[in-house]
């Protein structure tokens, strides 16, 4: 993705667009967290809750990902669409054209 790059985000890897974080790995527990859109969160959500789950930042769009529970292209998708929640509408606009 453009302009994505990996910090440390209180002890974790976050994934950030111009300072903006997207995404977030948690390692040991096997989870990602996404900022996805609300409608997506709730159909994720109700639809696969064993893969997908809330958590307390979640009225945000941050959503759990499961990573046992998702395909790559599935977990591809999904990264994809975090970052274009968080990145300049210029830079989304540019990597779809």
């Amino acid at each position: 993705m453009p302009e994505a790059d990996e910090q440390d985000h209180r002890g974790h890897p976050s994934f950030r667009v111009r300072g903006r974080i997207f995404g977030t790995l948690w390692p040991a527990e096997r989870r990602a967290v996404l900022k996805l859109p609300l409608d997506i969160q709730a159909g994720l959500v109700g639809g696969e809750p064993n893969a997908f789950s809330l958590n307390p930042w979640s009225r945000q769009g941050w959503t759990n990902v499961h990573l046992r529970h998702v395909s790559a292209s599935q977990f591809k998708t999904l990264i994809l669409e975090a970052w274009s929640q968080v990145a300049p509408r210029a830079l989304v606009k540019a990597r779809r054209d």
